[in-house]
């Protein structure tokens, strides 16, 4: 990724230019965000500071990006963080001045914001503990890096209709969504890729359509060319509303748009050369001789390492974090960080003794399944968001920790501020989308309710709506629910599979 900085380097000034147009009120909102999205910045809600994404293939960051990280968060005085579900790190709070500097700091370290938002190839998606997962079929995350560095030379060759999103997935867990995503690789047991391509959440959700099967790791490219092709082809350029992949299997139909894939997936093998030759990274570090049962560490295939696992409440740890966690693993060797699709992150190839070092900057975590929900950044920040996700959020931990119920008797809930599905609420147990809702009383603040989605490789399926539901009313609905599962000594999933009805009485008093 590093080789494409000088190639971008030139738009930055540009980007300064725009940025003191919009501070200057010479632009307007919209016209700042068709701009600045392609550098990976939004201005935040109301226009008076600015966000910044930092684009990291597979959510990994090293030390050397942490500490980059670090003394960027301590020169700016930034006063908010966030994990993202596309795996990146958002910096939040920034002036127009402070942005500009800060975006050409990034690229000058190596860390590239180009097509971060707007109408690119995004961050390529990746299972965080890739490479160190028992049960994985192989690591998947040098792939993603090589197609992430190739995307990044389409920027400014082509014109996509909307944004293209492509991630990898190691198992059946599929975290990161691959099987319904613009682009996904799946991984399979005899070392090879099945591809699914049209997918993705959002308005009209669909699921990817298999496009190919059994392709060697060393041919992705040409699929991510091919991919490339298809979406100029045949996406919508005159209806952003449709613009998105997964309209053109609504366009086409699905049997078309599979053999206008492979059409261009044919011309792309006849023209170009994109074999790779990767070399996959071996973790020659070794344990220490300690263990621990602690539930917060993955014991990783590398016999004696762990992965602690660590997640902040709605995914936004304080901004001293990275500093106190750089100081604490710099002397560990081979330790780095992963973000993950669900708003946290791993710390990977530690020893049970280097983990415990670790545990006290992590008082903020989240203590069981259901406070380790995902939220969106929501309206408080974002611009286009209806409800303030994060706020919701809060509201519900205060609430349930309230009632001191078992781990699972609630599910880990997603909640999204509008319909964009950053939090994937479409795919959860139990989701929440913001809007409103008709009253007595005239509209209120309210959240769509969404159940029984999942995201598992061959289980997967978008969740029922079977309601609306005031914000406010929201806590005591999961409280009410809680207590009534936690009467029947089951968990959640439990429950959900033998008393739906009894889940849809209680839901009915709040829709």
């Amino acid at each position: 990724m590093r080789n494409h900085v000088e190639e971008f380097r030139e738009d930055l000034k540009e980007f300064d230019e725009m940025t003191d147009k919009f501070y200057k009120k010479e632009i307007n909102v919209a016209q700042y965000k068709g701009f600045s999205g392609a550098f990976g910045s939004y201005a935040q809600r109301g226009g008076t500071a600015s966000m910044l994404r930092l684009r990291l293939t597979g959510g990994e960051i090293t030390k050397d990006d942490l500490k980059f990280i670090a003394d960027s968060i301590e020169k700016y005085n930034i006063s908010l963080t966030h994990f993202t579900t596309c795996q990146s790190l958002q910096l939040h709070n920034l002036s127009a001045k402070e942005v500009c500097k800060l975006i050409q700091e990034a690229f000058d370290y190596g860390i590239i914001t180009r097509g971060g938002g707007g109408d690119y190839p995004r961050n390529v998606m990746c299972p965080p503990l890739s490479g160190v997962q028992q049960g994985e079929y192989f690591d998947v995350l040098p792939y993603a890096k090589e197609a992430a560095d190739y995307l990044l030379g389409f920027i400014k060759k082509v014109k996509l209709p909307r944004k293209l999103k492509v991630s990898f997935s190691n198992s059946k867990e599929n975290v990161t969504h691959a099987t319904f995503r613009d682009l996904g690789f799946v991984a399979k047991e005899n070392g090879t890729f099945d591809v699914y391509s049209a997918g993705g959440l959002g308005r009209s959700p669909r699921m990817g359509a298999l496009v190919a099967t059994d392709v060697a790791p060393d041919k992705i490219l040409y699929h991510v060319h091919a991919m490339i092709n298809t979406f100029i082809a045949h996406g919508n350029y005159e209806n952003r509303g449709k613009a998105r992949t997964r309209f053109m299997q609504e366009s086409m139909g699905t049997e078309a748009y599979v053999k206008a894939y492979q059409e261009e997936l044919a011309k792309v093998q006849n023209e170009e050369d994109l074999d790779l030759t990767v070399r996959i990274p071996e973790i020659t570090k070794q344990g220490d001789g300690t263990q621990s049962d602690d539930p917060r560490l993955i014991p990783q295939k590398q016999n004696g390492l762990y992965a602690l696992s660590y997640h902040p409440i709605g995914g936004s740890p304080k901004p001293d974090f990275f500093r106190k966690l750089y100081n604490v693993i710099l002397p560990m060797e081979e330790v780095c960080v992963r973000i993950s699709p669900d708003e946290g992150m791993y710390v990977i190839n530690l020893t049970a003794s280097e983990a415990k070092k670790i545990y006290p900057l992590l008082t903020d975590s989240a203590e069981n399944t259901f406070e380790s929900s995902i939220a969106c950044i929501g309206a408080s920040i974002c611009q286009v968001g209806a409800r303030d996700s994060q706020a919701l959020l809060r509201a519900c931990v205060d609430r349930v920790r309230k009632e001191n119920f078992a781990d699972g008797v609630l599910p880990k809930i997603h909640i999204s501020g509008c319909p964009s599905s950053c939090s994937a609420h479409q795919i959860a147990p139990l989701g929440f989308r913001g809007g409103v809702k008709q009253t007595p009383n005239g509209p209120k603040p309210a959240f769509a309710v969404f159940e029984n989605g999942c995201e598992l490789q061959d289980a997967e399926a978008f969740g029922e709506e079977p309601g609306v539901i005031l914000e406010s009313e929201i806590p005591e609905f999961l409280a009410e629910l809680g207590k009534e599962i936690s009467s029947c000594n089951m968990t959640y999933e439990q429950f959900i599979d033998r008393h739906h009805d009894k889940f849809m009485d209680i839901l009915g008093k709040y829709i």
